[in-house]
């Protein structure tokens, strides 16, 4: 961004608590001083204060101090007023390798990469899971028949326990209890249920402790890159591809193997194939969109959304709904209806 550029685009950064969980969010923004009354203006229309206000009443949310210096003030008087609060650095520890999980006291927070970084080999009970999984997305992504997915998850009560766990999480409207694999189809649909399979996965992996923080990322994701979609125009079918992009984009990294590996025996469209190993077609370009922004690299995000015609308010609303949605799906919410 550039210092006459009114309006950045804003990305909110997960963080992981003490126990390797994500627990708090982070404002990220390339945000230059506003340029008069007009461009304070621009600065604060373009903040979803509604979504940041709601985030910040489930979850901590901070913003760096050192940016604050940068925003115009009715910008960061809004931040506040929606309960953001300054963030410490003295508690913020990074690792992108490796988490530590003897931290020194005074770190509560935790930045950084470490949870995409490979899995440790698994063996035994751990192997057998991750092979029953892989099953699992295959079945999932060829439309088996219910009868085929149902006998898999009857292998592994695990990853049963977790979907149904999942499904009641996110609340169907119904005022009942999920409490089997029929009643998930029923309630759900396939296209839902395909989704919280999908999700399902990245929650219910033993002895990985990687786990809850991909769940989340994964999630804000594949709701971003679906609502990206509906922004760019494209059509419901695209929009559910984008969704499945976002899901299918982090597999590789979930089973420590490449992700054209994993993808290979999966019926997948063209398209999602294309976007997802080679960040090719409009899918690819909203792929990219959300990799530029989890990387912090603003300019690359600025310019991307110019070349997709999506105004950096409407990401900034993307980005602060996909992240409530996220919340639903990990903290056990009550899900918002997919449009």
């Amino acid at each position: 961004m550039t210092a006459s550029t009114a309006v950045p685009p804003l990305f909110l950064q997960l963080l992981a608590d003490r126990d390797g969980g994500p627990g708090a969010l982070l404002f990220g923004s390339d945000i230059a001083a506003a340029s008069g009354a007009d461009g304070a203006a621009a600065q604060l229309a373009a903040l979803p204060v509604a979504q940041l206000g709601a985030l910040a009443a489930r979850w901590p949310c901070f913003y760096r101090a050192q940016s604050a210096a940068a925003m115009a003030a009715p910008m960061l008087e809004a931040l506040q007023l929606a309960g953001w609060k300054p963030l410490d650095e003295a508690v913020l520890h990074r690792a992108d390798t490796v988490f530590d999980t003897q931290l020194a006291p005074a770190l509560r927070w935790v930045t950084g990469d470490w949870h995409l970084a490979p899995p440790p080999k698994p063996v035994g009970n751990q192997a057998a899971s991750r092979a029953l999984a892989l099953q699992l997305v295959q079945k999932v992504a060829a439309e088996a028949d219910t009868h085929e997915i149902e006998a898999l998850l009857r292998h592994d009560p695990t990853l049963s326990y977790h979907l149904l766990k999942l499904v009641n999480s996110l609340g169907m409207g119904t005022g009942r209890r999920v409490t089997s694999f029929s009643q998930a189809i029923l309630i759900l649909g396939r296209q839902q249920l395909r989704r919280w399979l999908n999700l399902m996965l990245f929650s219910s992996r033993s002895g990985d402790m990687r786990s809850a923080m991909l769940l989340a990322q994964v999630a804000v994701r594949a709701r971003a890159l679906e609502l990206l979609a509906r922004a760019a125009g494209m059509d419901k079918h695209s929009q559910e591809q984008g969704f499945m992009v976002g899901m299918f984009s982090l597999l590789g990294t979930l089973f420590g193997l490449p992700l054209a590996e994993v993808l290979r025996p999966l019926p997948i469209g063209d398209a999602v194939q294309l976007a997802l190993l080679e960040h090719g077609g409009e899918l690819g370009a909203l792929l990219a969109l959300l990799e530029r922004a989890e990387a912090g690299d603003f300019a690359g995000l600025a310019a991307g959304l110019a070349a997709a015609q999506i105004e950096a308010a409407d990401f900034n609303r993307i980005v602060a709904d996909a992240n409530l949605w996220m919340l639903d799906v990990t903290a056990g919410g009550a899900a918002p209806s997919h449009a």
